[in-house]
């Protein structure tokens, strides 16, 4: 396994041009999005692309389904251009190479997914030969090789984009439905472009699991600097990043704030997209709040290795200790603490706040605090016969993340830690307040470290405790409530996604522990529906499919009724409790 180690300031990379706008090298870290209006309403897109343009998006991408949608790329971009606008465009090609042979004549820069490019998802479960292997590389070799010739001739980019719901059967069956499966199928198609002498590549490795992200991203990474050199051109593209299908409203942004922030913080990423259940101008305030927070600075002097396996998540082997009745740390859920005056705000209505309760008061648990710079501080720590519960104290002046991975490698794993948000008070708005938390402990989490967090960076008790509980759901460590996968519009989506997930979450948000997964077309679902219990997937216009896990069980079902058909089908399978009657 490569050897991963966060960079203390950003990733060196090539510079790739989309146009007039360069990713990688010393350019700024760049903002994009996705319109979610029909490839074919041309004036459509082109409002849409205006107002992500003022919103601040900085290159923009346009889902081109078949040839039809691909040629009107023609009159998009001639449309654009005309109205002054000249803003990078980039074709998003799923299952079609003739299609993105037609958008290739008109965009910037070409996206295509090595999972459904040259193969079509069907489930097999086979065994390959290295020669039945070395024979599929080849035609997968056949269909791509046009498509690399033409964007180097065109002098274009391409970004190799996996999805981790969406990989090849061949890849499954080998590599499995992991960040090493993700990372070997781009490869595969990189390996294909550089015997080309085509090299205006750039990377993503998408989930809608932040884990899964955050691991693919780090091997992709080792992965190239291993390979850097070997051959004398050199593998050092640039990456994109994005957590695919991260949903709506604060879990939408706290989903994708863990997962972009956390390799950013990694010193990871030259582009970044955020991907909401909204309107697309929605997600660069979101984005540019991420990039302004992220910076690098995961690592610091005194960490020579990644405290935890850096591809793979397992939880740091803490010992249980017992705080005010309540346990934690060995494998116990990870605890919500509060500061005593939250606690003392909230007290009158504690009995109300449902699942957003405060469960203990950090002055009343004995906590040690332990700057991991303090060699003495550490040594008395690791030589007490107790387990103890360690923070680092405010005003600490490294970097919350750093400071947390150097704590978590000089002591000794029995100790539990207490994750906290910032080390003194902070300025900001909600958004930023949600962003800062979710990087910073999130991105811990995903890490494996961390047996209770303390949001003490936003002042309101009540959004400070939703922000608190809404991370422990988002990096999948404590899950309280129904856990929705829902993609963005595009212009392949076959109903409307916001108002239908709206419709799912009025019938189903009581369910704890539930999965829905929300697709708007067959691209993705069911592939990126990755762990889902249920899915609601378009299948037709005005139809819609139904799936358990990754099998469809309902199929063409009426948009008018399908709602109530997921709900029955939730119910089939044991998992659906009345919601309680309001008083």
């Amino acid at each position: 396994m490569p050897r991963f180690r966060s960079h203390p300031s950003r990733r060196k990379s090539r510079a790739v041009a989309i146009g007039g706008t360069a990713v990688g090298g010393e350019n700024p870290l760049r903002i994009q999005s996705m319109l979610t209006s029909d490839t074919m309403d041309t004036a459509a897109c082109v409002a849409e692309t205006r107002g992500l343009v003022e919103a601040g998006c900085e290159v923009v991408r346009i889902t081109a389904p078949t040839v039809k949608d691909a040629r009107n790329l023609e009159a998009i971009r001639g449309s654009l251009r005309s109205g002054g606008i000249d803003v990078p465009l980039v074709a998003d090609i799923h299952f079609k190479p003739e299609a993105a042979m037609e958008a290739a004549k008109w965009v910037e820069k070409v996206r295509i997914n090595p999972g459904n490019f040259a193969d079509s998802k069907k489930f097999n479960v086979r065994e390959y030969t290295d020669a039945e292997y070395a024979a599929e590389i080849e035609r997968i070799r056949e269909k791509f090789t046009p498509l690399v010739l033409l964007c180097k001739e065109r002098g274009i980019a391409m970004r190799i984009g996996t999805n981790h719901g969406s990989l090849s059967d061949r890849i499954m069956n080998r590599f499995g439905d992991t960040p090493l499966g993700m990372v070997e199928s781009a490869l595969e198609f990189a390996r294909i472009a550089r015997s080309l002498d085509y090299h205006d590549l750039v990377f993503s490795m998408k989930a809608s699991n932040p884990k899964v992200m955050v691991q693919a991203y780090r091997l992709l990474v080792a992965r190239l600097e291993e390979l850097e050199g070997t051959d004398g051109t050199g593998w050092n593209y640039p990456i994109h990043l994005g957590v695919t299908e991260a949903g709506d409203g604060e879990d939408g942004r706290i989903k994708s704030a863990i997962g972009i922030g956390s390799l950013l913080a990694d010193g990871i990423g030259d582009t970044i997209r955020v991907s909401l259940t909204e309107d697309s101008e929605h997600e660069i305030p979101v984005a540019r709040a991420i990039a302004r927070i992220a910076v690098p600075g995961g690592w610091t002097e005194g960490l020579d290795e990644f405290p935890l396996d850096p591809f793979s998540y397992s939880r740091r082997a803490s010992e249980k200790i017992l705080r005010d009745g309540i346990a934690l740390g060995g494998g116990e859920l990870v605890r919500v603490v509060v500061r005593r005056e939250v606690w003392d705000k909230l007290a009158h209505k504690i009995d109300a706040l449902g699942d957003y309760k405060p469960e203990l008061v950090y002055g009343d648990i004995g906590v040690v605090e332990i700057d991991p710079r303090d060699c003495d501080a550490i040594s008395r720590a690791n030589s007490s016969t107790e387990p103890l519960l360690v923070a680092i104290p405010d005003g600490c002046d490294l970097p919350v993340i750093a400071a947390h991975r150097l704590l978590a490698a000089k002591l000794d794993a029995r100790h539990p830690i207490l994750l906290k948000d910032t080390f003194g008070a902070q300025g900001g708005d909600f958004l930023e307040n949600l962003v800062r938390a979710s990087v910073h402990i999130g991105s811990l989490l995903c890490d494996g470290i961390g047996d209770a967090v303390m949001v003490q960076g936003e002042p309101a008790p009540g959004q400070s405790l939703r922000i608190a509980y809404n991370i422990l759901q988002a990096s999948g460590v404590r899950i309280f409530k129904t856990d929705y996968v829902a993609c963005p519009s595009c212009g392949r989506t076959l109903f409307n996604l916001q108002e239908t997930t709206a419709r799912i979450k009025a019938a189903t948000s009581h369910l704890k522990g539930v999965k829905i997964a929300i697709m708007g077309c067959i691209v993705n679902g069911p592939g990126e529906m990755a762990d889902a219990d249920f899915g609601y997937v378009g299948g037709a216009p005005g139809k819609v499919n139904l799936y358990v896990g990754k099998t469809p069980v309902k199929f063409n079902i009426p948009q008018a009724e399908a709602v109530d058909r997921l709900v029955d089908l939730i119910r089939e399978h044991g998992r659906w409790i009345e919601p309680a009657k309001k008083l």
